[in-house]
C-alpha cells in the first residue's frame, strides 16, 4: 500500500512539473512586447484622467490588465483584479474592443467592478503590444515589463507577481 502511495505521489509531482513547464512555455510564447516609448505615451482613462505607464510604475509596480467584455475567462479574472484594486494595489486596465466608453462604463456598472479603465475600442493599443489572448496581465515596474501571463490567473497568482516585482 505504501509503495502504491509513493508511486502515485511521484507521478503526481511529475504531472505538476510538466503542467508548470507547459504553462511557462505558453506564457513565453504569448508574451506581449512593450512598444517603443509606450511607457511615456499619454493614455486617457474613462474618468478623463491622463496617465502614462512610466508614471504609474515609477514608485510601485502596476498590474496592467488587458481584458474584454466579451471574454469568457475575463468573467473570472475581472472580479479578482477589482479586489486587488480595492485593497490598494496599483492597477490599470485596458478594455480591448469592448465598445464605446459608455458601453464599457455600463458593463462595469452591471458587473459591479471598479477600477481605472483605458478604452481600446479599435484594438490599436493591444495590437501595438501584440496581445493575442484575453485576459493578459502585465506587471510593470519603473517603466519596464517584469512579468506577463495570459489566460486565467488566480487572485494569489496576481498578488504574488506584484509582490515579486516589489521585492526583486
Amino acid at each position: 500500500m505504501l509503495s502504491k502511495l509513493r508511486r502515485w505521489l511521484r507521478e503526481g509531482l511529475i504531472l505538476v512539473a510538466l503542467l508548470a513547464g507547459a504553462m511557462l512555455l505558453m506564457d513565453a510564447w504569448r508574451a506581449p512586447q512593450l512598444p517603443a516609448s509606450f511607457d511615456s505615451t499619454p493614455l486617457q482613462t474613462l474618468d478623463g484622467e491622463t496617465v502614462t505607464l512610466a508614471a504609474l510604475s515609477k514608485d510601485e509596480p502596476v498590474l496592467l490588465y488587458f481584458w474584454a467584455s466579451w471574454c469568457g475567462v475575463c468573467r473570472f479574472t475581472t472580479p479578482e483584479v477589482a479586489r486587488l484594486r480595492s485593497e490598494g494595489e496599483n492597477v490599470m486596465t485596458i478594455a480591448l474592443r469592448s465598445g464605446s466608453e459608455a458601453e464599457v462604463s455600463r458593463w462595469l456598472s452591471r458587473k459591479g467592478v471598479d477600477f481605472p479603465v483605458i478604452n481600446d475600442a479599435n484594438g490599436a493599443i493591444s495590437r501595438s503590444w501584440a496581445i493575442s489572448v484575453t485576459p493578459t496581465l502585465v506587471v510593470m515596474s519603473q517603466g519596464r515589463v517584469v512579468s506577463t501571463t495570459s489566460g486565467w490567473t488566480s487572485y494569489w497568482g496576481m498578488k504574488l507577481r506584484l509582490w515579486w516585482a516589489k521585492t526583486f
